[in-house]
């Protein structure tokens, strides 16, 4: 074949030189197969060290036996009484993608600080300011963590749970972690985003999920979710409204979703704690803490952590400012929050709550706040001025439903009679005994496990159970009831009438926009006919014991 007029021309070799050589010599067969094994060792080093940056929502736990029904090693019989745990394997778009690009979720930083650690953030060890906060042998349990991560934290424990099956035959519960609230977040304030954009996710979950054979089977009264952001952020009920439409989505009547704040109208909604920055490794280290905040020496009567809302008439907030600063700087101190101050500096927010006795905790932008469960784990009462700030929305992890229990550890003052000036916040803080103010305070550290997530997959061990464990105890005894329900009354639980999802039409009928109050009343007298059956869709006893705090009285939750 002639050469290429551009091709090289070939050089003359020698008789006897390695073009002519019918074999390569020993040496150079050597030399190039280490060559050769040293740069595979380098691309194997390189494609490591990526794979260790690269923001992961695959938690996969290291195994113990793997085999086709336990996804963690086999337990002791009756470990899992109360039932096994199957976690969907959605497409990576719903969650995996999601944490891939945490850089571009939110438009003011990077979130991707954030969703390290599994969802807890970056440990206080590498926070300057937390230096002198908390204790030296409590640093460990200490995270800068955001409000909004719960459904990275939920899945990751529950891919590593004891209880959690491989095979869905033999599955009480179905969870489904699709990242939500980081999906709904990152349009809520893109002025380019439709209602397409905040819905497209939802939809395409829901035709996936509804065509599983265990959701066909149930129709999904067996499965829950996470929402990591409040349920209003889920229930746009127009076109021009806020939000995603996924809670009002035909497909999601009947799946229980744990939400940092619910809809105490709707019984599928299940309020759980906010996360904070604390999660401890374990049982040991949650009553150190305890011990820690109860001899703290508190120098301030009460204080307050939040922002004035300008764009809001009459804001509530500059009322308590204002009772603040009336009070003195010897018995109150504020800390701003404007902007993002007390998310990237949460070491003042906690550094005030251990300082304060009590803490001042109005709504937020909707009823709750994270910053009440700052204030609780830190082992302050918090004083609140609207029920549905606690009272009504997390009833699973804190006395409530009769006054006399919720007396046991918090204040509520009417907001009305505080913003006329009928009554003081000093007035009421210091007309309590300091016999009452001492139980209160033992109350409230006696309820820290159940309001925080532990860091360990395994819980927090010795009996105590974490926010995390609660919330899956109260899951677990719904769908029980469930499953009771339909063994002796043969009709299936949930909404009555639950639409199915056949794939060709998962938009929210335009009827949830107009008759809101229609839909939400027929809710409640479905729920109170649930409730007089046993079935399904009632809400769970408060499972925190009810006996009062007393300085006797051990620190350990049961």
């Amino acid at each position: 074949m002639p050469e290429s007029p551009t091709s090289p021309a070939k050089p003359h070799s020698q008789p006897g030189s390695p073009v002519n050589a019918t074999a390569p010599s020993t040496a150079s067969v050597l030399l190039g197969a280490a060559v050769l094994f040293l740069a595979f060792l380098a691309l194997q080093l390189v494609l490591f060290k990526s794979l260790l940056k690269f923001p992961s929502t695959r938690f996969l736990p290291a195994p113990g036996r793997r085999n086709s029904t336990w996804a963690n090693g086999e337990v002791d019989a009756g470990a899992c009484r109360a039932g096994l745990i199957y976690v969907y394997d959605l497409p990576p778009e719903f969650n995996h993608d999601l944490v891939a690009r945490c850089d571009g979720l939110w438009h003011w930083y990077s979130f991707c600080p954030y969703l390290s650690n599994g969802g807890l953030g970056r440990p206080s060890s590498t926070v300057p300011a937390f230096s002198g906060v908390v204790p030296n042998a409590s640093v460990p349990n200490w995270y800068n963590t955001d409000q909004f991560p719960l459904e990275l934290i939920i899945h990751r424990r529950l891919l590593s749970h004891r209880c959690r099956t491989t095979d869905p035959s033999l599955a009480t519960a179905f969870y489904v972690p699709f990242y939500v609230g980081l999906d709904v977040g990152s349009h809520l304030w893109d002025l380019n985003a439709t209602v397409a954009d905040r819905d497209r996710a939802g939809i395409r979950l829901l035709r996936w999920l509804t065509n599983q054979t265990s959701f066909k089977r149930s129709g999904g009264w067996d499965h829950f979710i996470t929402l990591g952001r409040i349920t209003w952020d889920f229930r746009r009920n127009s076109d021009d409204g806020w939000g995603t439409s996924f809670v009002l989505m035909p497909g999601m009547s009947n799946v229980t979703r744990l939400a940092i704040e619910g809809d105490w109208d709707d019984p599928m909604d299940v309020g759980v704690p906010y996360p904070t920055g604390f999660h401890p490794r374990a049982a040991a280290d949650v009553r150190a803490w305890q011990r820690h905040v109860l001899s703290r020496n508190r120098t301030k009567l009460f204080g307050f952590a939040g922002a004035p809302r300008t764009g809001f008439r009459d804001d509530f907030r500059d009322v308590l400012l204002e009772e603040c600063e009336d009070a003195g700087r010897a018995l109150c101190r504020a800390v701003d929050c404007r902007g993002i101050r007390c998310n990237e500096h949460s070491a003042a927010v906690t550094r005030l709550f251990l300082d304060s006795r009590f803490c001042l905790q109005p709504r937020g932008d909707s009823y709750t706040r994270r910053s009440m469960f700052d204030c609780m784990v830190a082992g302050a009462v918090p004083v609140l001025f609207w029920r549905k700030t606690a009272y009504d929305q997390y009833r699973w992890f804190v006395p409530a439903g009769q006054r006399g229990k919720e007396k046991e550890w918090s204040v509520f003052m009417d907001q009305r009679a505080l913003r006329e000036g009928n009554v003081s916040v000093l007035e009421v803080l210091q007309g309590l005994s300091e016999q009452r103010v001492r139980r209160m305070q033992e109350r409230v550290v006696e309820m820290i496990p159940r309001l925080v997530y532990g860091s360990s997959s395994d819980g927090l061990g010795d009996g105590m159970a974490d926010a995390f464990e609660v919330a899956l105890d109260g899951v677990l005894k719904r769908f029980r009831r469930r499953r009771w329900s339909v063994a002796h009354e043969g009709r299936p639980p949930g909404p009555s009438d639950a639409v199915r999802v056949n794939g060709t039409s998962l938009a929210p009928p335009a009827s949830y926009g107009r008759n809101r109050s229609v839909i939400r009343r027929r809710r409640r007298q479905r729920f109170k006919q649930d409730r007089s059956r046993r079935v399904a869709s009632s809400h769970i006893r408060t499972v925190i014991t009810q006996a009062p705090a007393s300085g006797r009285q051990s620190l350990q939750t049961s």
